[in-house]
């Protein structure tokens, strides 16, 4: 989280961060309890409610845009229903009081064969239309294009060249076919760290948060696990289950490999960057011929 912060020049947050917990846990009533370890976004940190309820506060590090308003706007659409309750807010001060679940799907050591049949569900439980105010698919494409094109210079060019042109390639393909009509309410970033226990299932927490078609969720899991299985296999098999694009969830893929890798590379979080930014680099190896079911 630290690391995030100074890469998006938010040392002043850093400095005010305490008397921040301090002002919000006394407005809020809250009892703190210890902080999440590995939060790359924003600080988490366990608390009691008044009334004894257990809960999470999340501190999110400030940068551009809106991220507060569109994770609250997210969570108040979702309801509750496969993702975290929103308990209160703060939007100017990006702060969020949640539900508090138990572990994470990460935590358990499941195979991906358990793994993914559990994300892919929540993610469709999600899904659905909505007229709220959040960014569309076309705006995240171009918004992950502008951050590879940027972030793989200034990295000094930490995988090939032919990665990015084919993951700009892609991320130009999603914004073009942006179609209101198939648009949904989509998380954004689901992956088994972000699934948490809930009773007799599971939760997702930390929304990005956009109206964008469904492929754009599925995506993300066929960014994770980069050095397992057969990529284009599994892509076959998530559209199959959801009854989606192939191809969309392909080219989704290939956009958020390449940007999730050099976010990942900022944050020093290896091995898995480089085994993203080294699947990346594969792909590219392989030919330039688009997926193909």
């Amino acid at each position: 989280m630290r690391a995030k912060a100074v890469d998006l020049g938010a040392t002043a947050w850093l400095e005010n961060l305490p008397e921040l917990i301090a002002t919000l846990a006394a407005a809020w009533d809250l009892r703190l309890g210890a902080p999440f370890q590995d939060p790359t976004e924003a600080y988490v940190v366990e608390v009691t409610r008044n009334d004894g309820t257990p809960a999470v506060l999340k501190l999110l590090v400030p940068r551009p845009g809106s991220t507060a308003a569109g994770e609250i706007t997210f969570l108040r659409e979702a309801g509750g229903d496969a993702c975290a309750r929103l308990l209160a807010y703060e939007e100017s001060l990006g702060a969020l009081l949640l539900e508090r679940l138990g572990p994470a799907l990460s935590d358990l050591g499941l195979p991906m064969s358990r793994r993914l049949p559990i994300l892919c569900d929540l993610a469709a439980a999600v899904w659905r239309p909505t007229d709220v105010d959040l960014p569309t698919g076309a705006v995240r494409a171009a918004r992950m294009s502008r951050y590879v094109h940027r972030k793989w210079a200034e990295l000094g060019e930490p995988c090939c060249r032919a990665a990015v042109d084919q993951a700009l390639a892609a991320g130009e393909s999603r914004r073009r076919a942006h179609a209101p009509g198939r648009a949904v309410l989509v998380h954004g970033d689901i992956h088994q760290w972000n699934a948490m226990r809930a009773g007799a299932g599971f939760k997702l927490v930390d929304p990005d948060g956009y109206v964008a078609e469904p492929e754009c969720d599925l995506g993300v899991l066929l960014r994770e696990d980069p050095a397992e299985g057969d990529l284009r296999d599994r892509c076959r098999w998530l559209a199959d289950r959801t009854g989606t694009d192939p191809r969309a969830i392909w080219e989704w893929g290939l956009l958020d490999r390449v940007a999730t890798g050099l976010t990942l590379t900022v944050a020093g979080l290896q091995p898995v960057a480089a085994q993203m930014l080294a699947a990346a680099e594969e792909i590219a190896a392989a030919g330039t011929e688009p997926f193909r079911p």
